[in-house]
């Protein structure tokens, strides 16, 4: 048996799989978000562990007791900043962040190689210009600082004792090399760190270190092999078998991410993509990155009073989009590809008297297809293949919602059998290969395709034309986003 653990943002989820690949398992403890100001977003990370304990104890005992290997996916960029004693020192600063906008400009004014070294436009939800905030603003724990972990990683060392993150998650913090898969000491020196302050790096699919035995003891588990595992993207790729060249999948989850792999670093900063690093060897991925997708479709459920979600989408199909329906801009925490807005927030147009809660729930869904589709001219501008696309994460159980984006895309989507374990599934195959000498090709395999959806051409003409519009008024608003936010 193999364990995969995945730190989110809104749960700690647990996931045994046996050694046909199959699931035998699962369990999820759920885990709170506190924002303190506008625009900040963090977590406890002693929560992370707690919520990991509970999860895997909460796993069948026998299932754990036949455990080889264990692997941890997480949400990535977190800041979690960690004494000489290895005790926290405030609460870690998430992803969806967005207080460090004006330290990503100091960042690449300090070092401007930046670009070129990450791959990537500096963006709030880094790693590295979290720390130049709490320089700033908190020199007092900046001061005490030792280490600062991922939180995967926090829970790693917690497990095993051992300060180690992987190759796909350090290409988040905006302190990686990403093409030498190393620390860049520029990157570091920008920050006032050095890599002292860094956790050791290995691949995704190496052992990282072994669980401590109190640990196990308190697990109920075996002293076993901890893998490298991976950030929650990359994880979700390898459960969803997207591991070669050109194979890609969407998720949507909180945030929406359009991942492809790649054969070689392929960055494009001044598109806002992300490029960075697979967790498997010699393998790299572009990312498109919005900071909300199916959090959206929550949002306007609350807005609207509508409990049921599915009933809500249904409504909206049955009313369908047409020229003049009402336009989202789905911004609601700014925007990363291909704008890197912090301020950018969302907004309603078009709105009549007689627009009415199917019609804003059936904005909101093209809305997340269009802007997917920005996504997606970003991957291919330099010169990246994407082929067949998966779908994954909570949205994909909404039907119509797969009809938008497969005509907004212009490209067939596959939904896969269990493609919603994800992340998960993915550390528990980075788990076996860890321990393994299996090839890479017999363990991550795609799941069995459930449905196909072609774009229908009508459907996409329309699209085409409103996606015009829809990203003319994000130009038309963008300084006053600006000014809105002063």
């Amino acid at each position: 048996m193999y364990l995969g653990i995945d730190i989110g943002t809104s749960s700690v989820k647990a996931l045994i799989v046996d050694e046909r690949g199959a699931v035998v398992a699962q369990a999820s403890e759920a885990l709170d978000v506190r924002r303190p100001e506008p625009g900040f977003s963090e977590q406890d990370p002693q929560a992370w562990w707690q919520a990991t304990v509970n999860a895997v104890r909460s796993l069948p005992g026998a299932a754990r007791a036949a455990l080889r290997a264990l692997g941890l996916s997480g949400q990535m960029h977190g800041a979690t900043l960690l004494d000489a004693k290895d005790r926290s020192l405030r609460p870690a600063i998430l992803w969806n962040d967005g207080r460090s906008a004006n330290e990503c400009l100091e960042l690449e004014r300090r070092e401007p190689a930046a670009r070129a070294i990450t791959g990537n436009i500096m963006m709030p939800g880094f790693t590295a210009p979290k720390l130049l905030w709490v320089s700033r603003h908190e020199p007092e724990i900046f001061g005490r600082t030792a280490c600062v972990l991922l939180p995967k990683d926090y829970v790693r060392l917690k497990m095993t004792g051992e300060k180690v993150s992987d190759m796909s998650d350090a290409a988040g913090t905006g302190w990686l090399d990403v093409g030498k898969r190393d620390w860049s000491d520029a990157m570091l020196a920008a920050t006032g760190l050095t890599r002292a302050n860094m956790p050791r790096l290995v691949e995704g699919s190496q052992p990282s270190g072994t669980v401590l035995a109190s640990v196990a003891h308190e697990l109920q588990l075996p002293r076993v092999v901890v893998a490298g595992g991976g950030g929650d993207n990359a994880a979700s790729a390898v459960g969803l078998g997207v591991v070669a060249p050109g194979q890609a999948f969407l998720s949507l989850g909180t945030s929406g991410v359009l991942f492809v792999v790649t054969d070689r670093f392929r960055p494009n900063p001044d598109g806002a993509a992300h490029a960075f690093c697979h967790c498997l060897p010699d393998r790299w991925h572009q990312m498109s990155v919005m900071l909300s997708a199916a959090s959206v479709l929550d949002w306007v459920a609350q807005l609207t009073g509508e409990t049921d979600l599915a009933r809500m989408v249904l409504a909206a199909q049955r009313r369908g989009i047409t020229r003049h329906s009402p336009f989202f801009l789905p911004y609601l925490s700014g925007e990363r590809t291909p704008y890197n807005d912090p301020h950018a927030r969302g907004v309603f147009f078009g709105i009549t008297p007689d627009t009415g809660a199917a019609d804003l729930t059936g904005a909101v869904l093209e809305g997340v297809a269009l802007a997917f589709a920005d996504g997606l001219d970003v991957l291919i501008e330099q010169g990246g293949a994407v082929g067949e696309i998966s779908v994954t994460g909570g949205g994909a159980r909404l039907p119509y919602w797969g009809e938008l984006l497969a005509a907004a895309l212009q490209r067939p989507l596959s939904y896969r059998t269990g493609g919603d374990v994800g992340a998960a599934l993915g550390a528990a195959r980075l788990a076996r290969l860890a321990v393994g000498a299996e090839r890479l090709e017999e363990v991550c395999t795609p799941p069995p395709v459930e449905r196909m959806v072609q774009p229908d051409a009508a459907l996409s003409a329309l699209l085409a034309m409103r996606r015009r519009v829809f990203r003319r008024l994000y130009q038309d608003l963008k300084h006053t986003f600006v000014e809105f936010a002063a």
